[in-house]
């Protein structure tokens, strides 16, 4: 009985089975004493035994439903299988009623008379009961089976989304590396120094990498730090060809947002302003608390006239995707560029 879900809250069940139990007994009583006549004492014990009987045989009847699948079998096959379970199951709640009326509480003949006159009827009955307590059986099982599918559903669209992040995640970081790798490459011929001196800050933010990667949000100081290791790095490549301010209110630095979100951001700054133009870039980081959003926005001055080079465009789309899949909002990603400006502006939600 043990796999049999139903009875594994005693206490629904208990209650299911006293409403059950009290109905069919008020029904066979009034039957028996209103209907057919009997003398009260022997309509009590019989609609008592029987429903005795009955609410025995519930246990039971949950397995007839859960072997005789209605979505997995023919038909036929169910009709057949639950005709014979039918046939069975109410023979037996009469042989035990007779057994219990006659042989254990010794009611006489005139009784069994009035039961042989009445096994027609009684067969009826435990059809009735069958098919009323199946077809329960058959709702809830469906009904809980429903639910089971809706929690795996859950379950799986959340790896698939942890997946999905994971994988834009990976899709950015060696984004970063391939870009410095080649750096350091330029480097080593022209000035060894700054090279061997980019390495070391390139192992410390890949230390760094490592430590967090399997974090899905990290406090906005601990991504900063990371920023501005980054920007060290590239201080090495392009010395003074770019300067970086930040305007950051010190509530925002304790809010948590998407690990290595900004990282992105900074990197096409380098690629698409810093290398194409021979003037000093300023780099500006602001943050601020505007309504329930913190607001990150990145801005850059660039030269209007150069000619663009022709990213792939991952690293936006990859942000505008983990904002959508983390907060499930696509409005948290703004971009605009006019008058030699280029700005990015993230609304990371607030949560409490």
């Amino acid at each position: 009985m043990q796999d049999n879900p139903f009875i594994k809250n005693v206490k629904n069940y208990s209650i299911y089975l006293l409403v059950l139990g009290f109905s069919f007994a008020v029904i066979s009583f009034s039957i028996l004493y209103f209907g057919l006549k009997i003398n009260l004492n022997t309509s009590f014990v019989e609609s008592m035994v029987s429903t005795i009987v009955l609410m025995g045989f519930t246990l039971t009847l949950y397995y007839p439903t859960k072997y005789i699948s209605i979505e997995k079998s023919s038909l036929l096959k169910v009709l057949i299988s639950h005709e014979v379970t039918i046939i069975i199951s109410s023979i037996l709640w009469i042989v035990v009623v007779y057994i219990i009326m006659i042989g254990v509480i010794g009611f006489g003949d005139d009784y069994e008379s009035f039961f042989f006159n009445t096994i027609l009827w009684r067969f009826l009955v435990g059809i009735m009961f069958y098919a009323l307590i199946t077809s329960y059986y058959y709702l809830v099982t469906y009904y809980t089976g429903f639910q089971e599918r809706k929690l795996k559903e859950s379950e799986l669209k959340g790896l698939v989304t942890e997946a999905e992040l994971k994988s834009l995640k990976f899709q950015i970081n060696p984004h970063f590396i391939f870009n410095s790798l080649n750096s350091i490459s330029a480097l080593t011929e022209i000035d060894p120094v700054k090279a061997k001196n980019m390495i070391l800050k390139l192992a410390d933010f890949l230390r760094y990498i490592l430590a967090t990667n399997e974090r899905e949000k990290n406090k906005l100081s601990e991504e900063l730090k990371n920023i501005r290791l980054y920007l060290d790095i590239e201080k090495v490549r392009f010395e003074d060809k770019f300067e970086f301010k930040e305007k950051i209110e010190p509530e925002c630095e304790k809010v948590e947002i998407p690990n290595m979100i900004l990282q992105p951001l900074f990197e096409n700054v380098i690629k698409h302003a810093v290398y194409e133009t021979l003037d000093k870039v300023v780099l500006t980081l602001k943050c601020s608390r505007q309504n329930e959003f913190l607001k990150i926005s990145i801005e850059n001055d660039f030269d209007e006239s150069s000619s663009p080079q022709k990213g792939t465009g991952v690293g936006l789309k990859n942000i505008y995707e983990r904002l959508k899949l983390i907060y499930h909002q696509d409005n948290l990603l703004d971009v605009r560029k006019e008058k030699g400006k280029f700005s990015v502006t993230l609304f990371i939600p607030m949560e409490n």
